[in-house]
């Protein structure tokens, strides 16, 4: 159901949950989850900290809100861009680039993506990182029925198997992001997105 068919007092409680994550999302980013509280959280959004507790449980249950919420705009807006090209080659580079483009725009939230999918935290929530690492990979496996499609249409030698393509790119994508948030004025993220994909198309010999 879109927003403005909700009553308005449903709108209204979306809206301030959406501003609770948001201000999480920020503390969460800048400072670590062990070293921020719910009382901050709630400052910052500038409500009273019993009323974040009315939308949340605990700051372990508005966490993983805010990890599945962003987590899913990323796969769905990834999975467009596989989807909506023909050819084998322009989903990839339609990868590459959205990818690219939407970790330039939530900067914030891609420290803790990182964190959650690269498994550099320590576990917030028992087993909540193997959800999140098995719903990552599913998208790896659809990343890897786009390699086999153009395996089979003979687009691509089959150097490797297709799986193992996929995490090849994601990894290789994920250090290209690495080094631009430490340092973007050095090491900025490919415009072109063939720079990162003949790291794969052509090698080094």
């Amino acid at each position: 159901m879109e927003d403005r068919a909700l009553p308005r007092r449903e709108r209204e409680k979306r809206i301030q949950r959406q501003e609770m994550l948001a201000a999480a999302l920020d503390l969460f980013s800048k400072r670590g989850y062990p070293n921020v509280s719910m009382q901050e959280i709630a400052e910052k959004a500038e409500f009273a900290v019993g009323t974040l507790y009315k939308f949340f449980r605990s700051k372990e249950d508005l966490y993983k809100a805010l990890i599945h919420e962003q987590f899913h705009k990323f796969r769905d807006s990834l999975a467009k861009a596989i989807e909506e090209p023909d050819e084998e080659i322009d989903k990839l580079r339609n990868y590459v680039r959205t990818k690219g483009e939407l970790f330039h725009a939530n900067a914030p939230m891609i420290r803790l993506y990182f964190a959650e999918t690269q498994g550099a935290r320590v576990n917030v929530l028992a087993g909540f990182d193997s959800e999140i690492r098995e719903r990552h990979d599913a998208f790896q496996q659809t990343l890897a029925s786009v390699f086999e499609s153009g395996m089979k249409r003979k687009r691509f030698r089959k150097i490797a198997d297709p799986y193992s393509l996929a995490v090849a790119l994601d990894s290789i994508t994920n250090g290209f992001l690495f080094l631009w948030m430490e340092k973007p004025e050095r090491h900025p993220y490919p415009e072109d997105p063939d720079a990162i994909l003949n790291i794969l198309f052509k090698g080094l010999v």
